[in-house]
């Protein structure tokens, strides 16, 4: 295992490994335990009682955190017409149809979240090999196909967030950043917990919330409490 260093080993005799922390009390050790001197990230892991082999149990979607994340998204909208102006209005960084898809096709990749309208899927579809793998496809689910592109971009730049269970049924989430209030940090988890607890699958048995690990970009994992969210 590669050798921990200074900085974490400090952070980690701040606090008990071994505990489980009520929410709000997990967000001040994050901060207090955040080596790093740059704006670190919190970020949140539950582990799931979901098997991801069957679709049924697969869990994707999104979700607005009250607080945001902390950081600005670049926006990009298919769309044409009165949808391109609404996009236009409600703040995308860039908007349009057969142009966009010709400029990603050539390797361009300059933004963080791409919105369609429903009728572009036909020609948003040639670029599924280069956006699906990056995370960047839009998808009914998240919301990112639809005819509400003002309300869509709105809601990517006002800090939604996108979740799906990887393969062992753990779902990785940013939930602000360390320079956030530990209030605002839990009331941005609790969010995100809530939302998962109400798309529980029908089909997945026994205990749902496993276990669940917050921590920043450089520090320590802190665990939290399952049965207190």
């Amino acid at each position: 295992m590669p050798k921990e260093g200074k900085k974490l080993q400090e952070a980690r005799k701040q606090y008990d490994r071994n505990t489980l922390y009520e929410p709000l009390e997990a967000m001040e050790l994050v901060k207090k335990t955040a080596p790093a001197k740059f704006d670190e990230t919190v970020e949140v892991a539950f582990r799931l009682g979901v098997d991801p082999r069957h679709a049924d149990q697969q869990l994707r979607g999104a979700v607005v955190l009250p607080h945001g994340t902390g950081k600005s998204k670049t926006v990009l909208v298919f769309a044409k017409g009165e949808k391109a102006k609404e996009a236009e209005a409600a703040g995308a960084d860039f908007v349009g149809a057969e142009e966009l898809v010709e400029k990603i096709q050539g390797g361009w990749l300059g933004f963080d979240v791409a919105i369609a309208t429903p009728d572009m899927m036909g020609m948003v579809g040639k670029l599924g090999r280069i956006l699906g793998p990056r995370g960047l496809m839009p998808n009914p689910k998240t919301g990112t196909v639809t005819f509400e592109v003002g309300a869509a971009v709105r809601d990517a730049k006002g800090g939604k967030i996108t979740y799906r269970t990887d393969k062992v049924g753990i779902v990785h989430a940013p939930i602000g950043k360390v320079s956030f209030d530990a209030q605002k940090l839990a009331e941005n988890f609790k969010t995100l917990a809530d939302t998962l607890i109400r798309v529980k699958p029908a089909t997945a048995k026994g205990q749902y919330m496993k276990s669940i690990t917050v921590s920043s970009t450089m520090g320590p994992g802190i665990r939290i409490n399952p049965n207190k969210i």
